[in-house]
C-alpha cells in the first residue's frame, strides 16, 4: 500500500484535531479544508477570523464548521486557562505578563492546545523559521522520558521505497552520544512509517578505511546506538555506496547486517545531512517530505517555508498519524 494511503487509512475517522498556528496562510487553509472533506482530521485555524474567512471566499474554500480561534485578541476563562497553565509549566522563567504576551504568538497558544490536551498535534513553519515552532514546544511539550534532544528527519519517497534521513534540519553539530540517540530514535520513527529500519551510520569512511576524529566519533555513536537498541540493526561507519550498493557492501563490509540495504541514514552533522536530503530529491528524483520532528512528547511539524498546499496536507496527515 502507498504510505499516505495507509495513514489515511490509520487516522480516517479518529477526528484527530491538528492545529494550525498560521492559519490566515492561503497553503494552510486550502490544505485545512481538503483535510476537514476527506474527514481526515479535525483542523484548527489560529489567526484573524475575519481574514481567514475572507481568504477561503476569495479562493473558493469551504471552511464549513472548521475551528477559528485569534490568539490575538482571546479573553474570558479560556485565555485564563492558558494563562495559568502556562505560568505553571514555566515555573517561574516567566512572570503572568510576559506569559500573556507570549499567548499573543500563535505558536505558543497552539503548542498550549497540544499540551492541554485541546489539539492531538501541531502544524506550523510555512511563514514561520525553524526556531518559533521549535522553541515552544521545547519549553512547553518537552521531549520525551529519556530522550535529551528532537531532531529533524525527512522521509523520501520514490516507487514503493520508502528512506529516512536524519538529522536534516535541527542539530548543527552531534557528538557520538546525540547521534546514536537520533539513530535510536530514526529507527522507532521508521516503523511507524512501516519501514523495517536497518541503520547505516554515515561518514566518509567504511570500517576504519580512513584515519581521523570524525570516523572515531561515528564509530562511538554506532557501538552507542548498538547498546541503546541490540534488537535494531545498526552498523556503521558506513560510505553511502556501502549503505545502499550490495556489491560495494560485500567488498568495504562484508558480514555487516544494514550494508548494502540500508533504509535509515543517519548523517554526522546538519550540513551532511541537508545536503544529503537535497541531493537525493533533486537529482535522485525521490519525494522529501518534512522536515518533521522527532523526540518530542506530542506531534509537532516544522514545515518548510517553500511548502506548498500538498505538502502541508500531507505533513498533517503524517503528523495526525503520530498522534495515533
Amino acid at each position: 500500500m502507498e504510505l499516505f494511503d495507509s495513514l489515511k487509512q490509520k487516522i480516517s475517522g479518529l477526528n484527530k484535531t491538528v492545529v494550525f498556528p498560521e492559519g490566515e496562510d492561503v497553503r494552510i487553509i486550502g490544505a485545512a479544508t481538503r483535510l476537514a472533506k476527506d474527514n481526515l482530521v479535525k483542523p484548527v485555524l489560529l489567526g484573524n477570523t475575519d481574514k481567514i474567512k475572507a481568504t477561503a471566499s476569495e479562493k473558493g474554500f469551504d471552511l464549513g464548521d472548521i475551528q477559528i480561534e485569534n490568539p490575538a485578541n482571546a479573553s474570558g476563562d479560556e485565555h485564563k486557562k492558558m494563562l495559568d497553565a502556562l505560568v505553571e509549566r514555566r515555573k517561574g522563567k516567566n512572570t503572568p505578563e510576559q506569559a500573556a504576551k507570549m499567548l499573543e504568538d500563535p505558536n505558543y497558544w497552539g503548542t498550549m492546545m497540544v499540551y492541554l490536551g485541546e489539539a492531538d498535534a501541531m502544524v506550523s513553519g510555512a511563514i514561520h523559521p525553524t526556531g518559533d515552532t521549535v522553541r515552544p514546544a521545547l519549553q512547553i511539550i518537552k521531549t520525551k522520558p529519556g530522550v535529551k534532544r528532537i531532531s529533524g528527519y525527512f522521509i523520501l519517497l520514490k516507487g514503493e521505497e520508502r528512506l529516512l534521513f536524519a538529522d536534516c534540519a535541527i542539530n548543527i553539530d552531534l557528538d557520538a552520544d546525540a547521534m546514536a540517540e537520533v539513530a535510536v530514535e530514526s529507527a522507532l520513527t521508521a516503523k511507524k512509517y512501516d519501514i523495517d529500519p536497518k541503520v547505516a551510520m554515515l561518514s566518509f569512511s567504511t570500517k576504519g578505511s580512513a584515519k581521523a576524529d570524525q570516523v572515531t566519533k561515528v564509530q562511538e555513536a554506532t557501538k552507542l546506538a548498538q547498546e541503546k537498541a541490540p534488537d535494531i540493526p545498526i552498523d556503521g561507519e558506513l560510505q553511502f555506496d556501502a549503505a545502499v550498493v550490495p556489491e560495494v557492501a560485500a567488498a568495504k563490509a562484508p558480514g555487516s547486517n544494514v550494508a548494502g540495504h540500508a533504509n535509515v541514514f543517519i548523517f554526522p552533522e546538519l550540513e551532511a545531512g541537508n545536503i544529503g536530503y537535497k541531493i537525493a530529491q533533486r537529482l535522485g528524483g525521490y519525494e522529501a517530505i518534512g522536515p518533521l520532528l522527532q523526540g518530542l512528547n506530542a506531534p509537532v511539524s516544522d514545515l518548510s517555508r517553500g511548502a506548498n498546499e500538498e505538502d502541508v496536507y500531507k505533513v498533517a496527515i503524517i503528523t495526525a498519524a503520530q498522534a495515533v
